[in-house]
């Protein structure tokens, strides 16, 4: 069952909330951003979201955008593609960072419904942001059997980047912040960065370090210091694609979290320096450590790293990411 109603307006036109509900499981999804804003397991607000479009418009850190035309950075916001030089906004430092100031987590997308699900929608013109060529993009978000299936298409009329993530922080606390929880993750590699947080383009063993989650380990006895967690950990090759790559355990509820994807890669990262001004669900107010991020994707700076995974689509090769979320 689908409900509509009115979260607000933008550039002339209404911003849509629809609510999907399914058994223990209720979806707050927007037309702005493709935001995923609440969601319910019984009563518990398992991801980060605000109240109003305008507290999305000044406060919001990507909370549960679909993140693009390229998710996470681009160095120095530049690329190469077919001998010419793009140019694409800078928004993180001097790095581009998510698609750029006006991507697709700060648009107003169609949102149509069905029976349990919505469809959002966005025609992304040639030259948007700076990237090439023109991308019909769809997102399709439906609960099955208690799983939330994120289904995210591009399909450009040229060869361009495309790389989505969808953005949630996830809280399975329902509250407070996330260091307790018990993580693991099917990843033996990670992308080495700069102090900038761009890829050196070394692929390296994640044995050792702090983001080596291939034991379920809490994020506070892997980073004891409280210096927080932004990695791209690179998805186990040959690993059974009908298991989750990763589980999420809560320290203060019974909730258990499961990610199916088929990306190579999914960014950990736990918002260790967060301080929303505005209160979010429920009354909160989100602090340091208050959400941990999973974000299947393809790699950081991918454009510029010829030997990463490579994300050029064009009309005879679309983009097609099937993200499955399940929290019980």
């Amino acid at each position: 069952m689908v409900q509509t109603c009115k979260f607000g307006e933008m550039d002339g036109r209404d911003v849509v909330e629809a609510i999907i509900e399914d058994g223990e499981t209720r979806l707050s999804i927007l037309s702005y951003g493709a935001v995923t804003r609440d969601w319910r397991v019984g009563d518990v607000p398992v991801v980060l979201g605000l109240n109003t479009l305008e507290d999305y418009l000044v406060h919001s850190n990507s909370f549960g955008v679909i993140a693009g035309r390229v998710a996470n950075r681009i160095a120095k916001g530049r690329f190469e593609l077919n001998g010419e030089m793009y140019r694409v906004p800078v928004n993180n430092g001097e790095n581009h960072l998510h698609g750029g100031p006006a991507g697709l987590g700060f648009i107003n997308w169609t949102l149509e419904t069905d029976k349990n699900a919505v469809r959002l929608s966005h025609h992304s013109p040639d030259g948007n942001q700076g990237y090439p060529g023109a991308v019909a993009f769809t997102v399709d978000i439906s609960i099955e059997n208690g799983r939330v299936i994120y289904d995210m298409t591009g399909v450009p009329d040229r060869e361009t980047p495309i790389n989505l993530a969808q953005h949630n922080y996830y809280n399975l606390n329902g509250g407070g912040d996330v260091r307790g929880h018990r993580v693991w993750v099917d990843a033996d590699r990670y992308t080495e960065v700069d102090e900038g947080l761009i890829p050196t383009g070394r692929i390296l063993p994640i044995d050792g370090t702090p983001m080596d989650f291939r034991e379920a380990t809490t994020i506070g006895q892997r980073d004891p210091e409280g210096i927080g967690i932004d990695v791209n950990t690179v998805l186990r090759e040959g690993r059974d694609m009908t298991a989750p790559c990763a589980i999420v355990t809560a320290d203060k509820t019974d909730l258990l979290l499961k990610l199916w994807s088929e990306e190579p890669g999914l960014q950990l990262f736990d918002a260790p320096l967060m301080d929303i001004e505005v209160p979010g669900l429920d009354g909160q107010r989100y602090g340091a450590f208050a959400g941990l991020c999973l974000e299947a994707q393809h790699f950081p700076d991918s454009v510029n790293h010829d030997h990463f995974p490579s994300i050029l689509r064009s009309p005879e090769n679309p983009y097609h990411q099937k993200l499955i979320v399940e929290i019980s």
